[in-house]
């Protein structure tokens, strides 16, 4: 988006204005400075950290007037400017600001700008700085000063004020009159005064040039008394919460050149009153939730630079009359409105366009050929925009001077063969594009055209760019028709970062010779006929993010040297042909999000080590960010995102954007034996976890109700018994679980979450019962899933009474039977061992028991 060059432009005007006095750094030498004001400047010396000694000729033998960054009035001697301001590429002074300033009462130019480690414990000195007219304290901490608006209010000639920054957190709505009336310049951006623009702000001074609250955290509306600001210039009040409409009377503030909206709520029409501000040059309305159409009074501001108007709800259409007068347009951003852009044919605009952001508009069906027209543009983005046409003859020859080109999620027609692309970073994704892939300049960074109809041997495209630095980093050529082996051809791209050949026909082997890769981040490779191991030569790829290589024929086993791999986040070897154990070296790679090895043909234990995989255990603050930064390449007005196909709830999703927040552990389809270890439920950060249909034993370890962040579990088709543990009904995100076909045996625990599910995420168990299958629990089934009361597990089964009945019970059973009829101690007693007895007899035998002290019941009844 155009949104950053504004504020960049902000800047550099902050900090030329703040910087500008960098001559008078040498005072005249015919004047004697003031002693009083010497000392002053010396206690400021003595309080400040000055790492690159900027300071050394303030030296108690030097007159002060000759000091660097000091000049004096050349008839008194005092101190008039005072210049300690931030210099980039340099260091920052530090320490607090002494309250011996306050001592140079002929101060007209105090400027502190730009040193964030300088701090005060109050502004109480500057009570005697009377005389000042230009002050800037951008960046220094002023937070413990509450009162710094009534103290500066008193400097009735002060003409710019510059406190960008300084962790302000009120503009002291309740302050009746602010007596600020030559105020020209009021600079306060990035504070944190969370409230409306109080009323007083209005009369602050009929003088005002230039008013910025950017990113100050301001709610409410804009005042209508905006007007009162009849001379201004400049109104920044971008990054903000306000919200209502646009003052229709803010066309009235005639000078306006700069008017910034951006990032708000504001709703309602664009004003058609905006049209009257015949010197504005800049117009930021991006971002908010503006409503209605264009007003063809835009097209009456002659001196429009920039026109953003995207990210809005704006409606209806546009079209030659909306630019008749803006010959000196280069920024135009429409993008992510119902805008329709509709112009003839043959038209051809006053302006020439350096930005053109129109993405999400209607633009189609037809190409724009007013493009053509356009020699100046940098960067051009028209993705889904409904084009559904032939791309013209003179489109890439007129492309090759433009920086950056998205046209993606489009219906453009053309054949690409031969063809050679020019601009940095290429965005064709999603089109109709034919042929063999295109050549490209050793100025292309980025190539994606991915999701096309691109046919051909993949290791001519590699090949042919020998002999030629190429600066590629990010080539997406997947969903295509690619075919034929990797080449041996990688020396020649040595800049590739992202590399994304997935869901094409390539065959043969991965070769050795992609370790020349050493940049790389992330590799695609799947879906296609790979076949043959992963080369143990990839290890030297240390960089990699991302490793997705399945849907292939790949063998062998996975590698142990994987393990090295350690700033893996996203390994994918699914529907392959991998045969052996899970190496314990995947434990190493603590950074692991996405581990997916299902559908193969690995055998052996789940790792217990896998509880070591911190990523997957631990919140770590901004972790998404972290890991989103890793997934994505970001450049000027966008950015290339990783995406993965996974199958995190049964079914196969694709994540681009919200890839970073996954963390999922996929050993489905395999042949897996042994227990779920214990110390799976270590992974408290996991979000799915699927162990399907493999042949795993034993039961559900009881701790896994601790995994609090679990959305998916999957435990399908395989051995497991023994009851389901209470402890999974306190996952509250869980929404997708699948028990079916186990041993699962006891009633299902109550509590809303696990009633939720369908029957068929328990179906396949025989002697599971209650809510929501439809089998209800018998007495006994109900007694046998509750917990034991009184003594512990270990005293039962050192109880006399159960090692005679372990023993014994075949030969004594109608004995044991009748005992457990007429003495309900040992009754209870009997179904307390019970719910530690897996073995199918003792269960069959229960049932069977159950029926004949129903019987016995029946007939005390009749006889009563």
């Amino acid at each position: 988006m155009g949104a950053s060059f504004a504020t960049h432009v902000l800047f550099l005007l902050w900090f030329f204005a703040a910087t500008f006095t960098s001559s008078f750094f040498k005072a005249n030498s015919n004047t004697t400075c003031s002693e009083k004001d010497k000392q002053a400047l010396l206690s400021l010396k003595r309080g400040l950290t000055d790492p690159l000694n900027r300071l050394s000729s303030w030296s108690d033998q030097e007159d002060c007037c000759r000091w660097d960054r000091v000049r004096c009035d050349n008839k008194t001697g005092r101190v008039t400017e005072l210049n300690l301001s931030y210099i980039r590429s340099s260091a920052n002074f530090s320490g607090v600001i002494p309250h011996q300033l306050g001592n140079l009462s002929g101060l007209l130019y105090l400027n502190l700008g730009g040193n964030s480690h300088l701090y005060a414990d109050n502004l109480r000195w500057m009570s005697n700085l009377s005389s000042i007219q230009y002050l800037d304290l951008s960046f220094a901490n002023l937070h413990k000063e509450v009162d710094w608006l009534q103290i500066i209010s008193k400097f009735p000639s002060l003409l710019k004020l510059y406190l960008a920054d300084c962790q302000l957190d009120s503009l002291n709505p309740s302050l009746g009159f602010v007596n600020l009336t030559s105020l020209q310049v009021l600079y306060l951006p990035h504070n944190h005064f969370n409230h409306e623009i109080p009323n007083w702000f209005l009369n602050i001074s009929t003088s005002l040039l230039v008013l910025d609250l950017r990113n100050c955290s301001l709610k409410g509306e804009i005042p209508h008394g905006i007007l009162n600001f009849q001379k201004l210039k400049s109104l920044l009040l971008n990054y903000n919460l306000l919200t209502g409409k646009i003052p229709e009377s803010l066309g009235r503030v005639k000078h306006l050149i700069n008017l910034d909206l951006r990032f708000n709520s504001l709703s309602g029409p664009i004003p058609s009153s905006i049209g009257n501000l015949s010197y504005l040059g800049y117009l930021f309305l991006y971002d908010n939730q503006l409503n209605g159409t264009i007003p063809k009074s835009l097209a009456l501001l002659s001196n429009l630079k920039a026109l953003l108007v995207g990210h809005n709800f704006l409606t209806g259409t546009v079209d030659e009359g909306h630019f008749t007068k803006l010959s000196k347009l280069t920024y135009l951003d429409m993008s992510f409105t119902s805008l329709f852009f509709n112009v003839n044919s043959n038209w051809v605009p006053p302006f020439q366009l350096k930005y053109a952001w129109m993405s999400s508009c209607k633009i189609g069906p037809n190409f724009p050929t007013w493009l053509q027209t356009q020699r100046s543009l940098k960067i051009l983005e028209m993705f889904q925009t409904g084009i559904s046409d032939k791309a013209p003859s003179w489109l890439w020859n007129w492309t090759s001077s433009i920086e950056i080109i998205d046209l993606s999620s489009n219906r453009i027609e053309g054949d690409v063969s031969g063809i050679v692309l020019n601009s940095t970073i290429l965005n064709l994704r999603s089109n109709h594009f034919k042929g063999r892939m295109p050549q490209l300049s050793t100025k292309v960074k980025v190539l994606n055209i991915a999701n096309n109809s691109i046919y051909g041997s993949i290791s001519t495209f590699l090949c042919q760019q020998r002999n030629v630095k190429n600066k590629l980093e990010i080539l997406d050529a997947s969903n295509n028709f690619l075919s034929g082996e990797l080449s041996h051809c990688w020396k020649y791209w040595p800049s590739l970062i992202r590399l994304n050949f997935g869901s094409n026909s390539i065959s043969g082997r991965i070769p050795y010779s992609m370790s020349s890769l050493v940049a790389l981040q992330s590799l695609h490779l799947q879906n296609n006929s790979i076949i043959g191991e992963i080369p143990s030569s990839l290890k030297i790829c240390s960089n990699l993010r991302l490793i997705d290589i399945g849907d292939n024929h790949l063998s062998d086993i996975i590698p142990l040297w994987i393990g090295d791999m350690t700033n893996l986040l996203i390994l994918r070897l699914r529907s392959n042909r991998f045969k052996g154990h899970i190496p314990l070296q995947i434990c190493q790679i603590s950074s692991l999000r996405v581990l997916d090895l299902a559908n193969n043909s690995l055998s052996g234990t789940i790792p217990k080590c896998l509880k070591n995989i911190s990523a997957m255990a631990i919140r770590e603050p901004n972790i998404q960010d972290i890991s989103f930064n890793s997934l994505r390449y970001k450049y000027d007005s966008g950015s290339y995102i990783e995406n993965l196909k996974l199958v995190p709830k049964g079914n196969e999703l694709e994540y681009e954007k919200n890839l970073a927040f996954v963390k999922i552990i996929d050993l489905s389809s395999n042949n897996l034996s042994g227990s779920i270890p214990v110390e799976i439920s270590i992974l408290s950060d996991l979000r799915f976890l699927n162990l399907s249909r493999n042949h795993l034993m034993g039961n559900i370890p009881e701790k896994i109700g601790s995994m609090k962040e679990l959305e998916s579990i999957d435990l399908s088709q395989n051995h497991l018994s023994g009851k389901i543990p209470p402890s999974l009904s306190n996952l509250t995100f869980l929404s997708h679980l699948d028990l079916s076909y186990n041993n699962f045996s006891g009633k299902i625990p109550s509590g809303t979450q696990l009633q939720s599910f369908d029957a068929l995420s328990y179906i396949g168990n025989t002697q599971l019962c209650g809510d929501p299958l439809p089998k209800s629990c018998t007495i006994e089934e109900e007694y046998l899933n509750k917990s034991p009361i009184g003594k512990k597990e270990d005293d039962y089964k050192s109880s006399s009474f159960y090692i005679g009945m372990g023993v014994g019970f075949t030969t004594s059973f109608c004995a044991i039977c009748g005992t457990l009829f007429f003495n309900r101690t040992y009754r209870h007693a009997y179904f307390r061992f019970a719910d530690y007895i897996k073995d199918w007899i003792y269960v069959t035998t229960m049932l069977k028991m159950n029926r004949l002290l129903k019987k016995g019941k029946s007939k005390e009844n009749s006889s009563s």
